[in-house]
């Protein structure tokens, strides 16, 4: 049994990602428990690239990704990554306070401009008069082709000489004096390192390991599709979202995608779409727009995964050589992938953060596994 450099667990945008990155230098193996990586979560994602969204760790992570995303190696893809979708922030009357907070942080500002409901229905003429009072409009956002990203990681890993397994589902982990003995499948694999980016199963590739959980909770996303109203093009619409992310409305090749921006706790899993969640979608973008909702032409679910401070968890178990966590990126793992791939592989290999990660004010300190841990356990 050859002994490899890093074993990543989790097929994903996040351990395909940093799988690539480590390939270059590294000997990689990626494990992934399906028939094809990205099954739960990064499959099943209609991804918006927006420099405005999530908290400040985010934020710091998707300005440092932009430059991937709008520019990728020439060999990475032959199609582009990004295609133009501004966002629109919607709000009523009783969230115009909360609109204006968030149009004066400092990194939203030079990014947004305020809109009046005039100006917001020149954008989508179908917005309600009786439901919109202001609006913050993001123009340089973009849709993420999310299956161009994935699969370009995929291919660049197996170009640079990394192993994909799949159908590898992890059932023992063992700590050696040497590494880690891994059985996945009907295989087992030795290596130096265990990268743990299995998703909504983290927490059990952890337990699995001997390593403490860090409190990973999975939630259900659901969308729906439905049809345009009659005699309007919205191909050109942006992203529409209020402002308490209480539902999103998105243009999505002819038809629109429908969501309550749910956050639903479930156990990890093949998640389903619930009718009840769909009912609301359908409701509040009904509320908000002259739409007239009446069939559904498809509809599903996802999985978003958060800690409690909803930051990504990024760095070594502390005190458990060997052992790293690539966890917990929420609904923000495909914008981020490019600049949580660099950082996840400079910390594995026992590197500083590149300088020009660190210029757009990401830090190790904010994703640590550390931050979770009680203050004597860091030491």
């Amino acid at each position: 049994m050859a002994k490899i450099d890093f074993l990543v667990v989790g097929g994903g945008i996040a351990g395909a990602s940093v799988a690539a990155t480590l390939a270059d230098e590294a000997s990689v193996t990626l494990l992934e428990a399906e028939e094809q990586p990205g099954y739960h979560s990064t499959g099943r994602s209609a991804a918006q690239f927006s420099e405005i969204y999530g908290n400040a760790a985010i934020r710091a992570l998707s300005r440092a990704s932009r430059s991937f995303l709008f520019d990728p190696p020439k060999a990475f893809t032959d199609q582009p990554l990004v295609r133009p979708r501004g966002t629109l922030f919607l709000a009523s009357e009783a969230q115009l306070d909360t609109l204006a907070a968030f149009a004066a942080l400092p990194d939203v500002a030079p990014a947004t401009q305020m809109l009046t409901p005039g100006e917001m229905k020149l954008i989508c003429p179908v917005l309600r008069d009786d439901y919109i009072a202001g609006g913050l409009h993001e123009p340089l956002s973009t849709d993420l082709e999310v299956h161009e990203l994935h699969h370009g990681y995929l291919r660049q890993f197996r170009q640079r000489g990394g192993i994909l397994r799949t159908d590898a589902r992890v059932s023992a982990i063992a700590r050696r004096a040497e590494g880690w003995r891994v059985t996945a499948g009907a295989e087992e694999y030795e290596a130096a390192t265990l990268i743990n980016a299995a998703g909504a199963w983290a927490d059990e590739i952890a337990i699995m390991a001997g390593v403490p959980p860090i409190g990973l909770q999975a939630h259900r996303r659901t969308a729906a599709l439905v049809a345009v109203p009659a005699g309007v093009v919205a191909d050109d619409w942006p992203l529409l979202i209020d402002i308490d992310e209480n539902f999103y409305v998105k243009p999505d090749a002819g038809l629109l995608l429908l969501s309550p921006a749910d956050e639903t706790p479930t156990e990890p899993c093949d998640v389903q779409p619930d009718d009840l969640d769909i009912a609301i979608a359908v409701h509040r973008a009904e509320e908000a727009m002259a739409l007239d909702v009446r069939s559904i032409k498809h509809s599903w679910a996802g999985l978003r995964n958060f800690v409690p401070d909803r930051t990504p968890v990024v760095g070594y178990e502390p005190g458990v050589e060997g052992f790293f966590w690539l966890a917990g990126q929420g609904g923000y793992g495909i914008q981020t992938a490019p600049a949580l791939a660099r950082t996840a592989a400079a910390l594995a290999l026992g590197r500083d953060l590149p300088d020009d990660l660190a210029a757009f004010g990401v830090t190790t300190a904010a994703i640590a596994p550390s931050r979770l841990r009680p203050p004597a356990s860091a030491h």
